[in-house]
C-alpha cells in the first residue's frame, strides 16, 4: 500500500511533537472558569421547518466574550420521557447544515444540536478583539495577542457550554449525550468531550486542529493548515519566532486536551489524509485513555469513508434502544 505518512505500525505509536505549553492546565482551568461566569441568556425561536415527529428551534446562548452562538435543535415529540441528545458539529469554513439532515436521529428519540462555528459559514457571531492578522484562517487568530484571546480557544468553550447546556435540557438524559463531527467538527468532538466530561459517546472523524508542527514539517500547511504557511510568509518570513509560534498553538492543539476525555471514543480515520494527516489524528487518538476504538481506512483520504455513517449510527444509537 502506498504511503503518504507513517506506516500503521509506527502511527499507533506516535505521540506528536508540537509543543505542550507548562502552563497548559492552568490555561484550561482559567478558560472554564471564564466560560462558567457568563450568563448564557438561553433563547429558544421555533422555526418553520415542520416534520411530523419533531419540533425544530433556533437555539441561541452568550458565549464567553458576548458573543452570540447559533444551533439549530431538533426535539422529538414521539418521546415523553428523558432521552438521548446528540450534539453535532460541522467542518471548517461550513455550518450546521440543513434541518433534514437531523432528522434520522430524531425519528430514533434523539434531540438533535447541531452548532455554527462563531465567525464561519453559519449564524453565530464573531465579536472580533482580536490583535494582529485576521485575514486568513481563524486558528491563527491571537497569535500576535495574549494566549486567552486565541480565537479557538472560545471556540473550543463554547462547543463546552453548548453540551453543558443540552445536559441541562429538561427532556434530555443526562447520562446519554453524545458528540459527533468530522474533520473540524472532529477536532471539536475531542474537545468538547474534553472540556465537558459528561459526554458520554464521541465519535470523531480526521479531526482538525491536532500537531501543527507536524503539518508543518509534513510540508501539508495547504488547503485547511493553508493559514500556518502564510503567516509565516507575512509575520515571520525568516522562522525567528517558529518555537513561540507552535507553543502558543499548543494551546489550541487537540492532542493535549485528549487525556481529559471520559466518554467511550470511536474514531475514523482515512490513510492517504493529505489534508489532515494521519499522524496528527494519531498524535490525538493515541493520548485518549478512555475506551476506544479506530475504524481504518488504508486507501482513503479525507472524503467520504464508506460505511463509516453506519457504523457511528450503530455506535451512537445504542443510547436510544432503552426508550425505543
Amino acid at each position: 500500500m502506498p504511503l503518504i505518512d507513517m506506516p500503521l505500525d509506527e502511527l499507533k505509536e506516535y505521540k506528536g511533537i508540537n509543543p505542550r505549553p507548562d502552563d497548559f492546565d492552568a490555561y484550561w482551568e482559567r478558560a472554564l472558569q471564564e466560560m462558567k461566569a457568563v450568563d448564557p441568556q438561553i433563547e429558544l425561536v421555533p422555526n418553520e421547518f415542520y416534520v411530523p415527529y419533531a419540533e425544530c428551534y433556533d437555539l441561541y446562548f452568550t458565549g464567553v466574550r458576548g458573543a452570540r452562538i447559533h444551533a439549530k435543535y431538533v426535539k422529538p415529540t414521539h418521546v415523553k420521557e428523558k432521552h438521548p441528545a446528540i450534539i453535532q458539529f460541522h467542518g471548517y469554513s461550513m455550518n450546521a447544515g440543513d434541518w433534514s439532515s437531523k432528522l434520522h436521529y430524531a425519528s430514533l428519540g434523539y434531540s438533535v444540536i447541531a452548532m455554527d462555528v462563531r465567525g464561519q459559514g453559519g449564524s453565530s457571531e464573531d465579536v472580533g478583539g482580536t490583535k494582529g492578522n485576521t485575514l486568513r484562517g481563524h486558528f491563527i487568530r491571537g497569535l500576535d495577542d495574549h494566549e486567552d484571546n486565541l480565537l479557538f480557544r472560545h471556540i473550543f468553550l463554547d462547543t463546552a457550554q453548548l453540551a453543558g447546556i443540552v445536559i441541562d435540557l429538561p427532556e434530555v438524559d443526562e447520562n446519554r449525550v453524545v458528540v459527533t463531527g468530522w474533520s473540524q467538527g472532529g477536532g471539536l468532538t475531542l474537545a468538547c468531550a474534553a472540556l465537558e466530561p459528561r459526554v458520554k459517546k464521541l465519535a470523531p472523524v480526521y479531526p482538525f486542529l491536532c500537531d501543527y508542527q507536524r503539518v508543518w514539517e509534513m510540508d501539508l500547511a495547504k488547503d485547511a493548515y493553508d493559514e500556518l504557511k502564510m503567516y509565516f510568509r507575512f509575520f515571520d518570513p525568516q522562522h525567528k519566532r517558529e518555537q513561540e509560534i507552535f507553543t502558543k498553538l499548543g494551546y489550541i492543539d487537540v492532542q493535549h486536551l485528549a487525556d481529559r476525555i471520559h466518554g467511550e471514543v470511536l474514531m475514523g480515520v482515512g490513510l492517504m489524509d493529505t489534508i489532515c494527516p494521519p499522524s496528527t489524528q494519531f498524535a490525538a487518538y493515541n493520548k485518549i485513555t478512555s475506551p476506544k476504538r479506530l475504524e481504518i481506512f488504508p486507501d482513503f483520504g479525507h472524503e467520504d469513508l464508506p460505511g463509516l455513517h453506519d457504523i457511528i449510527h450503530q455506535f451512537l444509537g445504542t443510547m436510544s434502544r432503552t426508550i425505543l
